[in-house]
């Protein structure tokens, strides 16, 4: 899926050089019932590693689907394709990478031995360079029923390297767990507090890895080399419950910037700071959605004309998406009004 890359300034504005100004890229609030947005993840499939027992799944209600504005990620014991359990590992793996962001999700996690939820990250060039080449982001991973959290990059320094720190967390309950990465740092926050952090600035300790576009999967694992196998103890069915992902980045801006993509143009007007939007003659079978920073739907509108003009001045102040989908193509990025 293509992605449009626009940023719109409604006003013209110098903006002060301050702390990091993260503004809403992405993201999904899980508020569709049903299976996860095509758009948005895809499912990786089978076997994959680290000796676990798990199968992942595809399309199967009983291993991801959207109840009650949660994902839910179900891990269950069951014969299936010659496995003993079932589980499913969503990812955004061609669909959707960044190089630097505020990359978070409120999550409530399973507990027991042999059980392994993730909320992490690899560099989208993993199927050229191979892992550990890609870089590795976890911002969260728990193990077994102790009340811990683990957040840890790796990376490839002359051979393997890793870096990882812990923190108590009572993962039965929802937290938020995220990491701010820039060209600088990667920190680990749990509930907005830093527990760990990682120097790449200059590339230091050859983690040039972390200067290129990741992306992020969400997974239950069940067993494998670090949480062992489950036990008669273990319960099953057992579920990850995402109540939602974001992805901000820097949206410190200075001027105004039109942006063109596919014969598509989205820019402010000059005079009343509406949103101009401009679709190629061949193709007006578009849809424009703009969202505010929770996901809800703020505007929608189907574009019947090649130009068309929006007005979004009861819009407050701040970051929103704004989406033109003709149901095949979809593009998306964040635009700030002053």
């Amino acid at each position: 899926m293509r992605t449009l890359f626009l940023c719109l300034l409604f006003v013209i504005a110098i903006l002060p050089v301050k702390a990091q100004n993260w503004g809403l890229v992405w993201f999904d609030e899980f508020n569709v019932d049903g299976l996860p947005d095509p758009t948005k993840w895809g499912n990786e499939v089978g076997y994959l590693r680290n000796d676990e027992l798990q199968y992942y799944t595809k399309g199967r209600i009983e291993n991801s689907s959207i109840e009650n504005g949660n994902l839910l990620i179900i891990g269950k014991k069951e014969n299936y394709n010659g496995f003993k359990y079932t589980s499913a590992s969503l990812t955004t793996d061609g669909k959707h990478s960044w190089t630097y962001g505020k990359v978070e999700a409120r999550m409530k996690l399973p507990k027991g031995q042999g059980m392994w939820p993730a909320f992490w990250m690899l560099g989208q060039n993993i199927h050229q360079v191979s892992w550990p080449k890609s870089g590795e982001i976890d911002i969260m991973e728990h193990i077994n029923s102790e009340d811990k959290l683990y957040g840890t990059a790796h990376w490839d320094n002359k051979g393997y390297t890793m870096s990882g720190g812990s923190v108590p967390c009572t993962v039965a309950e929802f937290h938020v767990y995220s990491i701010e990465w820039t060209s600088k740092s990667i920190k680990w926050f749990l509930d907005s507090k830093k527990y760990w952090e990682v120097i790449i600035n200059n590339n230091f300790n050859s983690s040039e890895e972390f200067h290129k576009p990741f992306y992020i999967i969400l997974n239950l694992a069940i067993g494998g080399k670090w949480p062992g196998n489950p036990t008669s103890s273990t319960l099953f069915p057992d579920t990850v419950f995402v109540d939602y992902v974001r992805v901000y980045q820097d949206s410190t801006l200075t001027s105004i910037n039109s942006f063109q993509t596919n014969n598509i143009k989205l820019y402010p007007t000059t005079a009343n700071s509406d949103l101009i939007v401009e679709l190629p003659e061949e193709d007006i079978n578009f849809e424009l959605d703009i969202f505010d920073s929770k996901g809800q739907l703020l505007i929608h509108r189907k574009l019947t004309e090649t130009k068309e003009t929006i007005a979004v001045n009861e819009l407050d102040r701040g970051s929103y998406i704004a989406r033109v989908s003709n149901g095949k193509t979809v593009y998306h990025q964040q635009f700030i009004k002053l």
